[in-house]
C-alpha cells in the first residue's frame, strides 16, 4: 500500500508549512487527486490517520477533491476535459493530445490555527 508512504510524505510537507507559520495545529487539509495519479483516494483516507497520529494534523479534516483529466490537442489547440481512458480531443476527435491535468496529487490548501485561536487558511497551489 504505497498510499501510506504518500501520506507520510504529505504529513512532512504539512508539518513544514505549519512550522513556517507558527501554527499550533492543522484544522483542514485539501488535496486534489487526479484519476491518473496512481493514488487511490479511499486508500489514502484509510492511511491518513496512521500518518497523522501524534502530529499537529492528528485531528485535521482531510478533504480529497477529484481533479479532472484535461488534454490539449496538438492539431487544433483545443483544451478539453476527457475520460481517463479516452484521451482524444473533444473538439476535433484527434488522438494527438498532450495531458494537461489529471495525473497530479496537489496539496491545494491548509487551514492552520494557533492553539487558542481561529483557523487561518493557507493556499498551497
Amino acid at each position: 500500500m504505497h498510499e501510506l508512504s504518500v501520506c507520510i510524505a504529505l504529513m512532512q510537507q504539512v508539518e513544514r508549512i505549519a512550522q513556517e507559520h507558527d501554527a499550533g495545529r492543522v484544522e483542514r487539509i485539501v488535496l486534489q487527486v487526479g484519476p491518473l495519479s496512481g493514488v487511490e483516494a479511499p486508500l489514502l483516507e484509510h492511511a491518513w490517520p496512521l500518518a497523522a497520529a501524534g502530529t499537529l494534523a492528528e485531528a485535521a479534516e482531510l478533504v480529497i477533491e477529484n481533479a479532472a483529466v484535461k488534454v490539449e490537442c496538438t492539431q487544433c489547440g483545443a483544451v478539453s476535459e476527457v475520460a481517463p481512458n479516452r484521451l482524444l480531443c473533444a473538439s476535433c476527435g484527434d488522438f494527438r493530445t498532450r495531458l494537461v491535468s489529471g495525473d497530479e496529487m496537489l496539496l491545494a490548501s491548509l487551514e492552520l490555527s494557533q492553539m487558542n485561536s481561529q483557523p487561518v487558511q493557507q493556499q498551497c497551489v
